[in-house]
């Protein structure tokens, strides 16, 4: 009996952490779409309740306030980074120009997601607190560092040239960038894999050992 109550307890919880993650997914995605359009002191918390279909008082129950609001959004980004690069490159083996690339690739598929977001985040981050701006600085740092491993490791077994690779991925992850920042000039003459590729090529040309 105990045994079937912790199960139904668990599922219970596991429903309303799918149903929290659901409606935070939803304002982040509202927040994103007004902001971008309104920009962000422009934008009434009303707003984003109406494009989201829900009350601005459920808002309130999960951000605090506007700029609360405007923090998670970027932060959402950084976390999709964080979460999903270290992965890409794991699957990628051993070999370090494989995991170099793959990390970029998962980096232009995350901007590419969130390429609303990202631009927002270039536009509007300069109104964060003094905390916030410290919090997505160090999140920023952790995305990439997988890839400065995995750049240190290249240049350990001597594929790649001995630069300093925290240089390395500023770049990479400004390249990735790109794609949501000139999105509506680039994406006219090429695809986002011929994108990849064509900057992997130019990336690598510069770091290989020749």
């Amino acid at each position: 009996m105990a045994q079937a109550i912790d199960e139904r307890t668990a599922r219970r919880v596991a429903r309303t952490d799918s149903r929290v993650q659901r409606r935070r997914r939803q304002i982040l995605d509202a927040a994103t779409e007004v902001m971008s359009r309104t920009g962000f002191h422009a934008t009434a918390m009303q707003a984003v309740a109406d494009r989201a279909g829900i009350s601005v008082g459920l808002i309130y129950q999960y951000f605090g306030n506007k700029d609360d609001l405007l923090l998670a959004v970027i932060v959402d980004i950084l976390e999709d980074f964080r979460d999903q690069v270290p992965a890409a490159i794991t699957a990628a083996g051993d070999d370090p120009v494989r995991r170099f690339e793959a990390g970029f690739r998962i980096c232009c598929q995350v901007v590419d997601a969130k390429r609303h977001a990202v631009n927002l985040t270039y536009r509007e981050s300069h109104t964060l607190s003094p905390a916030g701006l410290e919090r997505i600085k160090q999140l920023e740092l952790e995305t990439v560092e997988p890839i400065r491993l995995a750049f240190r490791e290249g240049v350990a077994t001597g594929v790649f040239r001995d630069v300093d690779s925290r240089l390395v991925v500023q770049n990479l992850l400004l390249v990735a960038h790109v794609w949501a920042l000139k999105h509506w000039h680039v994406a006219q003459f090429v695809t986002l894999e011929q994108y990849v590729e064509q900057e992997l090529s130019l990336l690598l040309a510069s770091v290989r050992v020749r």
